[in-house]
């Protein structure tokens, strides 16, 4: 069952990016192309899936269905994550070769053009959230949400810097905390939370929706890190090793794998029984959870 929810999620989030990314022969060519290469290169669409399964799990009224046009908010988060993903592969950060199994936007055309096609990305992604079908106040809320979910206080780029400050350092937990928390948790939880505010949840439902966010962000980026030091390149899509090389901040250097694995099991358990209270509606979203603990890519 959640095999094909998430193949519909991902279809869908594609379909979606695919009408609203311009086309690969739109002039400038190799700036659309190379947006194209990272956006459709793979990966597993949770962000998007997670938002969409939000909505579907909160709307007031209960059809089954996902909320008319969320799809179009999932795939800015989408677009949003995969110009993080670019920049996050340039030489003057993890500077890697490889990003879902094919090469990483610098490697296939050239550092400047990677560094634009993030930008682009970014932007556009907040083109299409000014133009999402929902009430303005929700699309005022759904913006800002995003804006401090990628931002410098307690978001992704703020959890990038400190990422970066603490190579070749012992890690401590708090900064180890922080840097997941913002670096990988922030947007994963914005997706969340989105996907609730676009239905019209109440204010309840939307901190559940946070806190379960919050919970399988921080396990998602847990087994990430023991992901690193367990599997190969191949299974992974990704360069290998590559936190051991760089000495990274990470759990399984602060606490071992079997110990990491472990606070990752409690967080999603954390996250699950926020949900209680949706009944058999949270399976999904419940499912998905688990599922990111015992993935093996």
């Amino acid at each position: 069952m959640l095999k094909q929810i998430l193949d519909e999620g991902r279809a869908a989030a594609d379909a979606a990016l695919d009408q609203l990314l311009p086309a690969a022969t739109q002039h400038p060519t190799s700036i659309h192309q190379a947006m194209r290469h990272s956006v459709f290169a793979g990966g597993k669409r949770l962000r998007p899936i997670l938002c969409m399964e939000a909505g579907r799990m909160t709307m007031p009224k209960q059809t089954g269905a996902w909320p008319k046009g969320i799809e179009q908010l999932g795939a800015a988060l989408e677009m949003l994550h995969t110009y993080s993903l670019i920049h996050d592969d340039l030489p003057a950060l993890d500077n890697d070769d490889l990003r879902r199994g094919r090469p990483t936007c610098h490697k296939a055309f050239g550092e400047a053009t990677a560094i634009l096609a993030g930008d682009a990305l970014q932007t556009q992604a907040y083109e299409v959230l000014a133009q999402i079908q929902c009430p303005a106040d929700a699309r005022v809320a759904i913006i800002r949400e995003i804006a401090h979910a990628t931002g410098t206080m307690d978001g992704m780029i703020g959890g990038q810097i400190v990422d970066l400050e603490a190579e070749h350092k012992k890690p401590d937990l708090a900064t180890l905390e922080y840097i997941h928390r913002s670096k990988t948790a922030a947007l994963i939880t914005a997706s969340a939370v989105n996907g609730g505010m676009y239905a019209g949840a109440s204010a309840a439902d939307i901190e559940r929706l946070r806190i379960y966010g919050q919970s399988i962000g921080l396990a998602f980026q847990i087994v990430d890190d023991v992901l690193d030091v367990t599997q190969t390149s191949e299974q992974l899509g990704k360069t290998a090793g590559k936190d051991t090389a760089a000495e990274k901040a990470t759990y399984p250097a602060l606490f071992g794998i079997e110990e990491s694995l472990r606070k990752a099991g409690a967080l999603v358990a954390k996250a699950c029984t926020q949900l209680d209270s949706f009944g058999e509606r949270a399976t999904t979203l419940k499912e998905l959870a688990h599922f990111l603990v015992t993935r093996k890519n």
